[in-house]
């Protein structure tokens, strides 16, 4: 299926993704959700099998906002383009976004270098959610944060876009060890934990890749006027301050399973969402077929 129509069937189709919402039954455990001024999201990939989509799709039902960002990388079209993979979780998923679209959310979407097809539609607006390549979000008290994917700014992409999609592979054989390991542990009654995130944590050069990263996007947004900059892409959630900018990213929902959250105050917050549910409660997601690919780190 070409991906310039993956909008189309994705997004217009809002009768046919509310029946999912309908049909799929309530979670067994559902944890304690809350209002929110507005969600951050970012880093879904949806169509493979390394998303985390039931967790989402359950963070969405019971967490509710008055502005919810897309901010990229919600479905993942280079996996797509190399194998079609959906499932009734990842519609799930996109009947949450729908709804709240119909509910009164305001749904904004910036994509990401991953639905990067999706760039030629900025400025449109596809089942009441607003596509655009970047905006200013303004807290509750001031705040002017510029939101963005942020993959303008890793040089991988910006010198070798090959690499990047090399380092495909390393990654996905990770995230497969990482589920093999989260449902040993759920056997064990052991909380979920990410192999692949921890490595991250421990690897020198990731660690040097994500500070340089966060140091660049801070250094970019000094000039234009604003007080903050929000962004996803490198799968590391994180609020700090860097010179004068409020640095702030959303997370992932292949690794941390986090939410970047605004509350009727302008206080901002990193939900970790995974961390909420019992090692006990039954989960319905499960690791890919043997040796298939996921997706790629950022």
């Amino acid at each position: 299926m070409a991906l310039s129509a993956l909008s189309s069937l994705l997004f217009l189709r809002a009768g046919s993704a509310e029946q999912y919402r309908r049909r799929t039954p309530p979670p067994a455990y559902r944890p304690r959700g809350r209002h929110h001024r507005a969600i951050f999201i970012s880093d879904v990939h949806l169509g493979t099998r390394g998303c985390k989509a039931e967790l989402l799709a359950d963070f969405l039902a019971c967490n509710s906002c008055e502005t919810l960002y897309l901010v990229g990388d919600i479905i993942d079209g280079w996996q797509l383009k190399r194998r079609w993979l959906w499932s009734e979780e990842q519609s799930r998923v996109i009947a949450e976004i729908l709804h709240k679209a119909d509910t009164g959310t305001r749904v904004i979407y910036l994509p990401g270098n991953h639905d990067e097809f999706l760039r030629p539609y900025c400025g449109r607006v596809f089942a009441g959610i607003e596509i655009v390549g970047e905006t200013i979000h303004e807290t509750a008290d001031g705040k002017r944060l510029l939101v963005l994917h942020g993959d303008k700014f890793d040089g991988v992409l910006g010198c070798a876009k090959w690499l990047a999609h090399l380092g495909d592979t390393a990654y996905c054989f990770t995230l497969a060890l990482n589920d093999r390991l989260h449902a040993l542990r759920r056997r064990l009654g052991l909380p979920y934990w990410s192999l692949s995130a921890y490595l991250k944590r421990k690897v020198k050069n990731a660690v040097e890749y994500v500070s340089r990263f966060e140091e660049v996007v801070a250094r970019a947004a000094t000039p234009k006027s604003v007080d903050g900059v929000i962004c996803g892409h490198i799968h590391h959630a994180e609020i700090r301050r860097i010179g004068p900018i409020l640095y702030l990213n959303d997370g992932d929902w292949v690794e941390s399973c986090t939410a970047l959250v605004e509350d009727a105050h302008g206080h901002m917050e990193i939900l970790h969402w995974a961390s909420s549910i019992p090692a006990s409660a039954p989960t319905r997601f499960s690791a890919g077929a043997e040796g298939e690919a996921a997706l790629i780190p950022a």
